[in-house]
Order: structure tokens, then C-alpha cells, then sequence
């Protein structure tokens, strides 16, 4: 399986363990990821408040890179998925702002987007039949009935009928990856629930409740970690946990897949996180 592959800028600095595991994982499964060249900050999660042009526009011409490598894009971060899925909705949908930035796009690049590009949430790349017929086969450390709270977020299921590969409602894809890892996954209230990503700086007081929430109910569900698929989501839920109460690892799945494939590598990715996750997975001689 060959595939464009955009990373986009939080997995290029404060996410980089994603990005690493990412790759890493995705040759271990015999998935080639070709970075593509000269793309550009996809405008999430600001370009959308200050300008309706730029939130199709900036998304757009990593599009039209990506479709003309011919490979279909991957794309781990939420919010990056989102726009890039919302700039080739509006191409194919032909709305006013769709049309323009392709037409001024055209004229700067040399070809405008033509809709053929299918982008993928990495989580699709990592479910497909082929991988998970695969995965057993490569599992050196199943993650031991670990209790997971599998978090999603809002960027990667809604809206549904523009972004979203799982259920808006009732999502299962990193509850059946994590599964077929070895962990079980918790029922729970939040898995959908906000994190309150956009208002990190505006409305910090409203963010930290949401966190708190979030980290209370995967707690009263049992769990002993959360895993979720989002940088802005990892990185709200990791860094405001208060130092005085029973903090709760937050892993990206990419970063599990990886212990499950028994990487050395993996205690690496795990010294940006602000929640020290490596004593839950020594408890389970996962490391």
C-alpha cells in the first residue's frame, strides 16, 4: 500500500511523537508514506475565523499536490483531516468560495484540484482488511486487557456527511484498533465530547472544565488511559491535568500500535508527554 502523506504542523513540532509513530508503525505494516513536497499549513485551527477564502484555499493546494502524485492522501491530525476534507467539498460541491480558490489556485500552480483525491484519516489506512488480517501476525506485546477510554473528538466525525469514515454518534474505529491490540476499551459518557481545542488561549478557564469533564468520566468508565487520534485533543487532555490528582496517560493510538509491535523505539515518543505514561506500561511489562 503506497500513499501521499500530509503531517501537517502540529505533528512537525509539539506533536512529533505522533508523527514518529506514525511513520514508524505504517512501514512496520508494509504502508509507504510519501511526504508531499512543499505543502503548507492547512489553516486549521485558525485560517476558518479570519478568512472563509484562506479555510478553503490554504487546505486546497495541499489537495491538488497530493492528486497530482496520483496516491490517495493520509492525513493523521483531526483538524488537518477536517479542512482538507471541507476544501474538496466545496471544489466538488462547486460553492463560490470552492470555485475561486480553485480558479486563483489554477493560475498560480499550474492545475487546479479536479475532486479525484480520496483522503484518508490514518485511522481508515490502519483498519483496512489487509492491515488488520496483518497485525496479529506482527503483535510481539498485546496490550494485556489494558482499559482504554477511546476518545474522539469533533474534528474527525463532524460534520458527518463531509468529513466523517465512523458512526458521528457512536464511534468504534479506535475502539477496534485498540482492541485488536490486545486492550479493552471502556464504555463511557465523553467519547464525543469537545475538548474545547479552539479557545486553548481565548477562553482557557472554559477549556480546562472541559478536560476535567472529559478526564472524570473516562475515569468513573473504568479506564486506566485515554487514546485518542488528535494532537489538539492529546495535548489539551495531557497538559492540564492538576499535578494533585490521579493523572491518566494520554496516548495517540499510533503510539500503542507501536508498544503492541513491540518497537524499541516506542519509550522514546512517550518523553514529550506531560502525563508520564512509561509506569502503567512497565506495570504491564509493556516496555
Amino acid at each position: 500500500m503506497k500513499y501521499s502523506y500530509y503531517p501537517g504542523c502540529s505533528l512537525c513540532s509539539t506533536a512529533s511523537e505522533y508523527n514518529l509513530s506514525t511513520e514508524a508503525i505504517c512501514s512496520k505494516l508494509d504502508i509507504q508514506l510519501i511526504e508531499i513536497p512543499d505543502w503548507n499549513c492547512c489553516g486549521a485551527t485558525s485560517a476558518h475565523s479570519a478568512s472563509a477564502y484562506l479555510a478553503v484555499a490554504l487546505p486546497l493546494r495541499n489537495l491538488i499536490l497530493a492528486e497530482a502524485m496520483g496516491l490517495d492522501m493520509v492525513v493523521p491530525c483531526a483538524a488537518c483531516y477536517h479542512w482538507q476534507r471541507v476544501a474538496h467539498n466545496e471544489v466538488i460541491n462547486k460553492t463560490p468560495v470552492g470555485q475561486r480558490a480553485n480558479e486563483d489556485l489554477a493560475k498560480i500552480m499550474g492545475r487546479g484540484y479536479h475532486g479525484t483525491l480520496k483522503t484518508k484519516h490514518i485511522m481508515e489506512v490502519l483498519l483496512q482488511d489487509q492491515v488488520l488480517e496483518l497485525l496479529p501476525r506482527k503483535l510481539i506485546k498485546p496490550l494485556n486487557k489494558i482499559k482504554l477510554a477511546a476518545y474522539y473528538g469533533c474534528l474527525m466525525l463532524r460534520p458527518a456527511d463531509v468529513v466523517a469514515f465512523d458512526n458521528a454518534e457512536q464511534p468504534n474505529s479506535i475502539d477496534r484498533l485498540a482492541q485488536a491490540l490486545g486492550a479493552e476499551t471502556v464504555r463511557w459518557s465523553a467519547k464525543v465530547d469537545c475538548c474545547g481545542g479552539s479557545f486553548t488561549l481565548a477562553e482557557s478557564g472554559v477549556v480546562q472544565k472541559l478536560t476535567a469533564d472529559i478526564v472524570s468520566a473516562a475515569k468513573r468508565g473504568g479506564a486506566e488511559a485515554i487514546v485518542t487520534a488528535c494532537p489538539l485533543c492529546q495535548a489539551n487532555l495531557d497538559s492540564r491535568q492538576k499535578e494533585n490528582e490521579n493523572q491518566m496517560p494520554v496516548f495517540y493510538i499510533t503510539e500503542l500500535v507501536g508498544v503492541a509491535l513491540g518497537m524499541p523505539e516506542a519509550r522514546k515518543w512517550f518523553k514529550k508527554h506531560i502525563v508520564n505514561p512509561v509506569p502503567m506500561l512497565e506495570k504491564y511489562n509493556l516496555l
